[in-house]
């Protein structure tokens, strides 16, 4: 899962005029020419992508006369830099992505427009996993159609694993057994990690967050911190003793999210928690072999934490501005066969088809197309993933917690203290991060 997710997320909106965001002149409720800005056109850099959503909206406007399309193409899309001051300027897309930590804020500050009487234009709409769409409902309102729903597993290197003497069929289930795991592939040599972490830029908060939940114990409750646990305490106790008794981390802290990604690519870095599009980007981005990457289950599998995304409609487009808007949304991110799921089309693009890092149409008729689409078009081994999709489904899904960016920040310190210091006290820093986190919490 990419952090700000999320892969494990994408999109953006370039600062555009007050019109373009949903007043443009050649707007009508009545009909006649309807313009709409949509995110997220693939950079430049990325020359078939980019191609392959460009054909998609020369086709989506044949099939929509009177209808224009005009795209942003901000990489990356989602910038959580100036997300939210293009949205309190009004200045977003008609058609913009929210990521899964934004929902409620978005929709709290009415940011985004209210679909709950188009949600038909979306034709598969209803195949949406309930709970998937429950995120973007409040008060029986829907405000968004999501596109994304994962969950967070293990990625590991299969080639290291039979390395080392390990069964890559049979990934760890456990911590204990990561641990275990983990020990046998940094006792293959110099420069072998067993199991990557990390320790700052709000990614180490973040695992230790994944890390809490997959034993069952909690971040928040009743808006006061929670990890000061026995399950938190589990964290930093197994991530030290791998640092300092088996010696299974490596010595490095580890804070940018690509640098785990680049050594897991790398060939020596065993296991590392994530999404499934780390292990796109690993194979895609980074170069690292296809066959030689796979990914389960999170350890432990109490709960693991969620990521995703969803299509928002800024409040100001009007009501021919929505439906076309809509549409769009239906066209481009919704059905089997076009848009991002023309998985044919990818492959022939070079894309690393056949992750499974998309199930928020669940065991629906239209998630089952999808499942088969995406195998039947994969360039990438999938039998490598099925562990996690046969795990996935028993596994409780956890959103973000309150502030999750400012408590990530506060627990990157207790995470890099355990890989960098022998006799780091486990109970002080726990204790000092929910005095810090609570007081975080307190604040509006």
């Amino acid at each position: 899962m990419k952090p700000r997710n999320l892969a494990i997320l994408l999109t953006t909106g370039l600062a555009l005029t007050a019109t373009a965001c949903g007043g443009d002149s050649k707007s009508s409720d009545a009909g006649g020419d309807v313009s709409i800005t949509v995110a997220c056109q693939p950079a430049k850099t990325a020359p078939k992508t980019r191609k392959a959503w460009d054909d998609d909206v020369a086709a989506f406007e044949k099939a929509h006369p009177g209808v224009k399309v005009k795209s942003t193409d901000q990489q990356p899309c989602f910038d959580p830099k100036t997300f939210a001051a293009k949205l309190a300027g009004g200045q977003m897309e008609t058609v913009f992505m929210v990521p899964v930590t934004n929902y409620a804020d978005v929709i709290a500050k009415r940011q985004a427009k209210d679909i709950t009487g188009q949600t038909g234009l979306v034709k598969n709409f209803g195949d949406i996993k309930q709970d998937v769409r429950d995120m973007v409902t409040k008060d029986g309102k829907v405000y968004g159609v999501p596109n994304v729903s994962y969950s967070v597993g293990l990625v590991y290197n299969r080639a290291l694993f039979t390395k080392a003497g390990l069964d890559p069929d049979a990934p760890p289930k456990t911590w204990d057994e990561v641990r275990a795991a983990a020990k046998k592939i940094a006792g293959l040599g110099a420069g072998y990690v067993g199991y990557g972490e990390y320790g700052g830029g709000n990614v180490g908060g973040w695992h230790f967050a994944q890390s809490v939940f997959s034993r069952g114990g909690e971040m928040v409750v009743d808006g006061k911190a929670a990890f000061n646990s026995p399950e938190g305490k589990a964290v930093l106790q197994n991530l030290h003793d791998m640092r300092w008794e088996d010696k299974s981390t490596g010595s490095k802290v580890l804070i940018g999210w690509e640098t785990l990604m680049q050594q897991m690519a790398a060939g020596k870095t065993g296991m590392m928690l994530g999404a499934p599009d780390v292990v796109t980007d690993v194979v895609q981005k980074f170069q690292g072999k296809a066959a030689d990457y796979g990914i389960t289950g999170i350890p432990d599998g109490k709960a693991s934490l969620t990521g995703g995304e969803a299509y928002m409609i800024n409040p100001k487009a009007s009501a021919a501005q929505t439906k076309a808007a809509m549409q769009w949304i239906d066209f481009e991110f919704n059905t089997p066969g076009k848009g991002r799921f023309d998985f044919a089309r990818g492959k022939a693009n070079g894309e690393a088809v056949g992750v499974p890092n998309n199930d928020y149409m669940g065991d629906s008729a239209t998630g089952k197309t999808l499942a088969e689409d995406r195998k039947k078009n994969a360039a990438l081994p999938v039998e490598n993933y099925e562990p996690y999709v046969e795990s996935a489904t028993g596994v409780a899904l956890k959103l973000e917690p309150a502030k999750a960016q400012e408590l990530y920040a506060v627990l990157d310190v207790a995470m890099s203290a355990v890989l960098t210091r022998e006799n780091a006290d486990i109970d002080k820093l726990l204790s000092d991060a929910e005095s810090k986190a609570n007081s975080i919490l307190a604040k509006s």
